[in-house]
């Protein structure tokens, strides 16, 4: 019997997202100008009705996306460069639009990972994937959770994959993605088979990294990301090789 799926996670907004969103709508628009002063934390704490710590946290996301700059003594400035040298995931799970690009995004990454961890694994770094592997077992056989074992999982298969851009990447990534774990490995998840269909699916990634198995390793990693992005409701749509002459043609044309 096929598990059922999980309704889509929404994360709450915290006040600091909000102001944050705020301040970056009018950064963007170019309210602020590029190089500009922005209005002190006491200004800005005035203006929404919050506290300095949450004007403090929502400049601190606008610094790591880029959009401001800290200068020693004289306060927070809009960058020069929005965004330069920043990759930001956007809405990512809150949004169902975001999901998709994300479980695309994950495909087109963990998929290649896996393919390469057959070919390139060494013999520590299989333990260190079956070592994850192993945790969260025992999360399913105990009813724990297994999120975070399942989070290493994969990281232990980007890093095995021989290429320290995959394994930082998928690190990036997994971060963002962590939260949609929890509800595979909550007690609702584990009595619906959630989890226990997850497992079976890293099983099956594991054996064919282990064997040496590029292809089936490759088909493996894809048949998990799929599943668990319909575990989530998201129906993630498989290119063909027709379909990328298409879009090829259709470029050529344009």
């Amino acid at each position: 019997m096929t598990p059922d799926r999980l309704p889509r996670i929404v994360r709450p907004h915290r006040l600091s997202e909000e102001v944050g969103a705020v301040l970056d709508r009018r950064i963007r628009s170019g309210a602020f100008a590029p190089g500009e002063r922005l209005p002190t934390e006491a200004r800005l704490s005035e203006e929404f009705e919050v506290s300095r710590a949450v004007v403090r946290e929502a400049i601190a996301r606008l610094k790591a996306e880029g959009l401001v700059e800290s200068r020693q003594g004289a306060g927070a400035f809009v960058a020069r460069r929005l965004g330069a040298g920043v990759f930001r995931m956007g809405p990512g799970l809150a949004e169902a639009d975001g999901a998709l690009e994300i479980f695309e995004l994950r495909l087109i990454v963990e998929v290649a990972a896996a393919e390469r961890a057959a070919l390139r694994r060494t013999p520590q770094q299989l333990e260190a994937i079956g070592a994850a592997l192993a945790r969260m077992d025992v999360a399913l056989t105990c009813g724990e959770d297994g999120a975070m074992a399942d989070d290493d999982f994969h990281c232990a298969i980007a890093a095995a994959s021989g290429n320290p851009l995959i394994g930082r990447f998928v690190a990036f990534v997994s971060q963002e993605f962590s939260a949609s774990r929890v509800p595979t490995w909550s007690a609702e998840g584990v009595s619906r088979g959630l989890a226990g269909a997850a497992q079976d699916e890293h099983r099956a990634v594991f054996d064919a990294i282990a064997a040496g198995d590029v292809e089936a390793a490759g088909q493996a990693a894809q048949r998990h990301l799929l599943s668990a992005a319909g575990r989530l409701g998201i129906v993630v749509p498989t290119l063909q090789v027709g379909d990328l002459q298409h879009v090829d043609e259709e470029g050529r044309d344009g």
